[in-house]
């Protein structure tokens, strides 16, 4: 299925309506990145919020406005008219200030979860969205939140993928048990390494944190290797603790040299991975 949209007119104030474009870092020919303000253990330099358009379309699609804050919204405002504002998934460094952007811009707002929804309904699995003069495909990707959502840009020089947060510009993402979970997130990152083999050239990875990666299959090939190593190594841990280990337990022995700043996130993957083995959840 596709769906078109335009965009509703809307006021905006003069700083913004007086604009076509944006300050941001060029991730590709159809996409720039607007860094949000908010950096940190979890959030890397912050949160990559994307300006989506074709060459030469005056409207754009907006994908995670981020935080809450007016400067950094105003900058992804400027950028209009937004016709259309995707979200890859609920976490607050993503939506915080979405529904307000989202009013901003007089613009439908699409996510997998209703709650982040507006003027539109929930996006479907493998639907076609055309806005800004591009097609993007709607990957539901579960595993890091059970909503997460990537977006397939077929772009002149070649398609590139949306990640959010199911992959990072560096280092690994946490499964947020419960609401993510271990089983689907693997699949997840099969369908991207399958999709990405099916293309003629490297698939370029956009991700929600950190610098765009050059090749979705080596990233995706990466990150299931590393998942393989960890279960390896919280079966190790039940081996040395006993089966019924508690996953702050098991977190000692696993990530006993992780920073205090990220152990809960730490924790949550165990947990994940404990339901995994235990056939607890997937």
């Amino acid at each position: 299925m596709s769906t078109a949209y335009a965009r509703t007119p809307r006021g905006y104030t003069a700083c913004v309506s007086e604009r076509n474009g944006t300050e941001g870092v060029r991730a590709s020919d159809e996409a720039t990145i607007v860094l949000a303000p908010n950096p940190g253990p979890m959030t890397l330099d912050g949160t990559n919020s994307y300006v989506l358009r074709a060459p030469g379309s005056p409207s754009a699609v907006v994908v995670d406005p981020g935080p809450d804050d007016p400067a950094h919204l105003a900058r992804l405002a400027a950028a209009g008219p937004v016709e259309l504002v995707l979200i890859t998934h609920h976490h607050a460094d993503h939506v915080a200030g979405a529904l307000g952007f989202a009013e901003l811009v007089g613009a439908p707002m699409r996510a997998f979860d209703p709650a982040y929804c507006a003027g539109a309904g929930p996006l479907v699995d493998g639907e076609t969205i055309l806005a800004a003069g591009l097609a993007l495909e709607v990957l539901h990707t579960p595993g890091h939140t059970a909503d997460s959502a990537c977006f397939l840009v077929r772009g002149e020089a070649g398609p590139a993928v949306l990640t959010g947060d199911t992959i990072l510009g560096r280092g690994t993402t946490i499964i947020a048990d419960p609401d993510g979970a271990l089983g689907p997130y693997l699949d997840s990152l099969e369908r991207l390494r399958s999709l990405a083999r099916a293309a003629d050239a490297p698939v370029p990875a956009l991700p929600a944190h950190g610098p765009v990666l050059p090749d979705l299959v080596a990233i995706c090939d990466a990150y299931l290797a590393h998942r393989a190593e960890r279960l390896d190594q919280v079966r190790a841990a039940l081996a040395a603790l006993g089966a019924d280990a508690s996953a702050e337990a098991v977190t000692d022995v696993v990530y006993r040299d992780t920073d205090a700043s990220v152990r809960q996130a730490a924790e949550a993957s165990v947990r994940a991975q404990l339901a995994y083995l235990r056939g607890e959840r997937g």
